[in-house]
């Protein structure tokens, strides 16, 4: 695999912070499991492959429906705890741009926390020829409740260090849409919380973002000193345990048409 598949940010990023992304992540709202199987047709005899799939937190979710998952991971480190958690689940090291599936030998690819990453023309050219006509392409991101007044301060703290990184906020990845072999992009909204001590769902939470995690040590720490200082002055989380970290889950989904 070419490393110029994958970013730098995300390359040296989750390679470091493989554990704290595991543990500052959110997992996804059972809510999704109606739109894994209805949307997107998911459930005994389908094929759907996990792109992009992390530590797993996605796949969980995949195999719960019954469907034969198979789960693409790049980047080593958040790879073994994937194959660690979820032995039974087929995985590959491979990115967007070169998958070592068939043509036309996928139900569905669900791509979550990822697609900003690869939202190319290549990538989505790659995507459809291992679906088959009327598979579906859903793509998944747990996003910041910005609307509360601390989570937006969260990311004024880490936004001077992001440079080049993709990022879902600043919708780039929509550009590669409408694309040739798909059709209509669909969205729905689902709210969701993480739950857990401050450091966890917070202060971990900020640490797993790539282009921190690719921060060196100091920088990483004060940037952490920051997030720190700022559950210890906002009346909802100082000395509260557990917090609840807003998020709004959005789903996207379109499907396969002939050329």
């Amino acid at each position: 695999m070419k490393r110029r598949e994958v970013h730098l940010a995300a390359a040296r990023g989750f390679e470091l912070g493989a554990q704290t992304y595991a543990r500052g992540r959110p997992d996804f709202p059972q809510a999704l499991d109606s739109w894994l199987c209805d949307s997107l047709q998911l459930g005994a005899g389908r094929t759907v492959l996990d792109l992009g799939a992390g530590t797993g937190k996605m796949t969980r979710l995949l195999v719960q429906t019954g469907a034969d998952v198979i789960a693409a991971e790049p980047v080593d480190s958040m790879r073994a705890i994937l194959v660690r958690d979820l032995p039974a689940v087929r995985t590959l090291r491979a990115s967007a741009q070169n998958l070592p599936l068939a043509d036309a030998s996928l139900d569905a690819v669900v791509c979550a926390q990822a697609f900003h990453w690869f939202a190319t023309r290549e990538a989505l050219a790659e995507i459809r020829r291992v679906l088959k006509p009327g598979g579906v392409l859903g793509l998944v991101w747990n996003i910041r409740d910005e609307s509360v007044d601390w989570v937006a301060q969260l990311t004024r703290i880490m936004a001077p260090h992001e440079g080049d990184a993709p990022r879902y906020y600043n919708g780039e990845w929509r550009t590669a849409f409408p694309a040739e072999g798909f059709g209509e992009l669909r969205e729905r909204v689902f709210p969701h919380s993480h739950v857990g001590s401050a450091e966890q769902v917070i202060v971990d939470r900020v640490a797993s973002v790539s282009f921190i995690a690719a921060l060196d040590a100091e920088t990483r720490e004060r940037v952490l000193d920051e997030v720190r200082a700022l559950i210890a002055t906002t009346p909802a989380l100082a000395g509260r345990d557990p917090v609840a970290m807003p998020y709004l889950t959005r789903v996207y989904w379109t499907r396969a048409v002939p050329f």
